[in-house]
């Protein structure tokens, strides 16, 4: 029996996420912990998070996860999700500049603020909310069974800008192609909330428990 630890940071949507694992992880077990020696022990590890980079980092940083984060990140699947993926990266723009765990090079930003559809000169709204197609860019054992160009469901005001295209896995279209997934040796990311984005989510979810941490 595999185990899936759910880190516990006060950051995240941990209930539906939780629920969500326990729908696909057949046998396996699904930890919402906060145990640095849980989470090191476990199988598959699983990087959540809504709000504020600042408080994200601040959290982090007092509760010693940080650490423990960067060691998962070098030794077993890792799943980053929300603003659980915006923290991988060096640096944020949100909060008057923040810094990140630096685990994949590039920056995270805001979108402009006169942002506008393409082709048009609709306005789009920030934070950009709701159901959005994600294009996949390479092959990942993640995709399996999910079409490019399938929907999941956003919320967020900044997006990642990875420093090399090869750690871009998937884009998606909101006045610009920003990196929505991305994924680097046994490190995968989603800007989406799978644990809201029904079967294509659920689909994701499923691989990520039946991955090796290969790409």
């Amino acid at each position: 029996m595999a185990s899936i630890a759910i880190i516990d940071y006060g950051m995240g949507n941990l209930h539906s996420m939780a629920k969500a694992f326990e729908h696909v992880a057949g046998k396996d077990r699904v930890l919402v912990t906060s145990d640095h020696a849980t989470i090191r022990a476990a199988d598959r590890v699983v990087f959540p998070g809504v709000g504020a980079i600042r408080d994200c980092m601040a959290e982090l940083l007092r509760s010693g996860l940080d650490q423990v984060i960067l060691e998962t990140a070098r030794s077993k699947p890792m799943l980053g999700v929300c603003l659980g993926m915006q923290a991988l990266l060096d640096t944020s723009e949100e909060n008057q500049g923040t810094d990140c765990l630096g685990i994949i090079p590039g920056r995270v930003l805001r979108f402009p603020a006169d942002l506008s559809d393409a082709g048009s000169d609709v306005r789009l709204k920030i934070p950009h909310m709701g159901w959005n197609q994600v294009e996949q860019t390479r092959a990942h054992p993640l995709w399996r069974g999910i079409l490019s160009g399938s929907r999941f469901y956003f919320v967020h005001s900044y997006y990642t800008a990875p420093r090399v295209d090869a750690d871009v896995a998937a884009t998606t279209p909101y006045g610009i192609d920003f990196a929505s997934v991305i994924a680097r040796d046994n490190v995968f990311a989603v800007q989406f909330h799978p644990e809201k984005s029904q079967h294509e989510g659920l689909a994701l979810l499923s691989n990520f428990i039946g991955w090796d941490g290969e790409s």
